[in-house]
């Protein structure tokens, strides 16, 4: 009963009965990728030379595709499950973070030839690069956040948690980070300069908290849950729950715009969910565009004014990066 009950909830916040919203993005391109099957992850970005990079987990490649041209440029074969992806300026490479072997692998953004990598335990997840530092912190295994030196290719540091890891997102100011674990129910804050947890967020429900994304300016942290579907924002010092609202199912991602006080989020239940603020603790929808089912994963770039998504293939459908243009 309570399965039913739950799958009911993500239909129901999954989909509407009609549109709303259209105006806001226009889909200005469909990129084939005619060999992609399976799963796809993560996505970054060479904002520069407009290239993305997606992490074709079911396929176990990293596409490139130019976003100019609409087509995909390059592929890097032969990994194990990849899921993160972050594309690192100041050394012109990529990381690609496998979740079947926790290999982290360091490839060059031009020639795509592997300069290097470390080996965590198994499952290395979501990627975050911190440019002031350079540093990236990586999700792994059963529960860590590796710190690695961008610049060496060295692992400086790690993070003991008590699950894997989903989203998370740092302050370096406020020496914070803030990450989902969902196997253990909660959103834990982590000390940096003692990299262990300092506070628990708990909740019985909603569960499964996987995306995250974080408002520097006004202290808080948005986050996406699957079950029952539901979008919280909390004070990011204290914990307290600000807004909360229903909104798409199977989301996997979501972002803060904070020039328009926006939060994009994209849900595997076939729709981009759209929130505005409109006062100090609220948050109205005001879109519920359709995609395709599956199409979760996805990543907002406000330097270009688009929000990406990638949509698996299906039973009759290649495999797919959606680029909308947002109005």
């Amino acid at each position: 009963m309570l399965t039913l009950l739950v799958a009911g909830l993500i239909s129901f916040t999954g989909c509407q009965a009609q549109e709303t919203g259209k105006q806001l993005l226009t889909l200005e391109k469909e990129i084939t990728l005619a060999n992609v099957k399976g799963r796809i992850d993560h996505i970054d970005i060479d904002i520069k030379h407009k290239t993305a990079f997606i992490a074709a987990l079911g396929n176990n490649t990293l596409e490139i595709v130019d976003l100019e041209t609409g087509k995909v440029t390059g592929s890097i074969k032969g990994l194990d499950e990849p899921q993160g992806v972050a594309y690192i300026r100041k050394h012109q490479e990529i990381l690609v973070a496998n979740g079947g072997t926790g290999e982290c692998g360091f490839y060059d953004a031009v020639t795509l030839k592997k300069n290097g990598s470390i080996k965590l335990a198994d499952d290395a997840d979501d990627v975050r690069y911190d440019a002031d530092a350079d540093r990236i912190y990586v999700g792994y295994g059963s529960g860590g956040i590796a710190i690695i030196d961008a610049a060496n290719h060295k692992q400086v540091g790690d993070i003991p948690l008590p699950a894997h890891p989903e989203s998370f997102q740092l302050d370096a100011k406020t020496g914070k980070l803030w990450v989902n674990l969902p196997g253990s129910g909660m959103v834990g804050v982590v000390d940096l300069k003692q990299l262990k947890l300092a506070a628990k967020w708990q909740k019985v429900l909603p569960r499964a908290n996987f995306p995250m994304a974080y408002d520097e300016t006004q202290h808080r942290i948005i986050v996406g849950y699957r079950l029952p579907a539901k979008l919280i924002v909390y004070n990011s010092e204290t914990g307290k729950e600000i807004f909360s609202a229903p909104m798409a199912g199977d989301v996997d991602d979501l972002y803060w715009d904070a020039k328009s006080k926006t939060i994009y989020i994209s849900g595997g239940s076939g729709a981009i969910n759209i929130f505005r603020q409109t006062g100090d603790s609220t948050y109205k929808q005001i879109a519920d565009i359709k995609t395709r089912s599956g199409a979760r994963t996805s990543l907002l770039v406000p330097e270009l004014g688009l929000f990406l998504i990638a949509a698996r293939a299906g039973s009759d459908k290649t495999a797919t990066l959606l680029v909308y243009k947002i109005n």
